[in-house]
């Protein structure tokens, strides 16, 4: 099969999403200028770089209270700083509770029963037992091509990590599990690995 995006794919459901997977969620949190703290899950998200330390994570659509955009890119827009936190399995109840369209102004973690705790290096919430956030510091937002799409690239300034996924000196995914976001309302968590040498190593 071949399709052109511009003429459609003639598939009950679009499969691009299926095609790119599986997609690490970037699970953003940020603080409105009136103090609202907001979480929300973005699958369109990852690493770009290692010094410094930056990410990105991709907003597409509106929401109708704000203008044109959706509430983490506002409160970006505003503050400049936003916490990536990681999503794992056993929050998955809790992340989808979060994708939830909201008016502005209602705080996520409250409506997803999730404890709020102070970033170290930012004005901005993270939450409080994810395995991993990562406290950044916005660096650009690029408009993409489409209505409403934009990237936000941030530097990373402060790390958190939860003791417990600390085995052996290394950061341990099966400590905790994972969740990656797939095509449609599908998802998946990592449970197994193995290791590959490169040849130049």
């Amino acid at each position: 099969m071949f399709y052109r995006p511009e003429d459609g794919h003639g598939l009950p459901h679009n499969p691009f999403n299926a095609i790119i997977t599986p997609r690490p969620i970037g699970w953003i949190s940020t603080r409105d200028s009136e103090g609202v703290n907001n979480l929300a899950p973005y699958s369109f998200f990852n690493g770009v770089a290692y010094t410094p330390p930056q990410v990105m994570f991709a907003s597409t659509g509106q929401k109708p209270d704000q203008d044109n955009t959706k509430d983490s890119v506002a409160n970006i827009r505003a503050t400049g700083v936003f916490c990536v936190n990681v999503a794992e399995y056993a929050a998955r109840e809790a992340l989808n509770a979060t994708s939830a369209t909201l008016p502005k102004g209602v705080d996520e973690f409250a409506h997803a029963g999730l404890t709020a705790a102070e970033c170290s290096q930012i004005d901005c919430a993270r939450i409080a037992d994810a395995p991993a956030a990562l406290e950044c510091r916005m660096t650009q937002i690029v408009p993409l091509e489409g209505q409403n799409n934009v990237l936000v690239l941030g530097e990373v300034v402060g790390v958190h990590m939860r003791d417990d996924c600390i085995r052996d000196g290394r950061f341990d995914v099966l400590a905790y599990q994972p969740l990656a976001r797939l095509g449609y309302r599908d998802y998946a968590r990592v449970t197994d690995l193995f290791e590959m040498i490169r040849p130049d190593d």
